[in-house]
């Protein structure tokens, strides 16, 4: 009865810690955040992860690439747009084309954070689909059997 338990026990464990190597993917604020194990990832770490395989890490350098050139577009315009505002407050003479240029920056941030968006989930997906079917080509089958006065289990794979 002990070596049971302990089969099942051993089973469980080995079959949730696959399922733990999954990027899960969140939605926040317009932009995805990437979860493995309740934690945070960021995109040095989803790098590394996806070093062995080749097509996730092309698609994730994409996507770090468009993210960088997003944030630098949009902080920029934001400033951009955040000076004359601060200048109107302030008293003084605003220069409006400043926040007009900074509207166009912000615009053109938003294409690039979308395709940041897409080539991330891409990767993630690709690499998720990686695990799960190099962890799953091993799929043994337990079943309980009960039969006179004993008790076993079977598994077939």
């Amino acid at each position: 009865m002990k070596k049971l338990f302990l089969t099942i026990i051993l089973c469980l464990v080995a079959f949730s810690n696959i399922n733990a190597q999954k990027i899960e993917m969140k939605k926040s604020f317009g932009t995805n955040m990437y979860l493995q194990d309740g934690k945070r990832l960021t995109l040095k770490q989803l790098t590394e992860l996806m070093k062995n395989n080749k097509e996730a890490l092309t698609l994730i350098k994409k996507a770090k690439t468009n993210n960088t050139w997003s944030m630098v577009l949009g902080g920029a315009g934001g400033f951009l747009v955040g000076f004359p505002i601060g200048t109107a407050i302030g008293g003084g003479d605003a220069k409006w084309e400043l926040a007009a240029v900074g509207a166009g920056l912000i615009l053109a941030s938003i294409p690039l954070n979308s395709a940041y968006n897409k080539h991330s989930k891409k990767a993630v997906d690709l690499y998720n689909n990686e695990m799960s079917s190099s962890a799953y080509r091993f799929k043994p089958e337990f079943n309980f059997n009960i039969k006179g006065n004993g008790l076993g289990i079977s598994m077939r794979f």
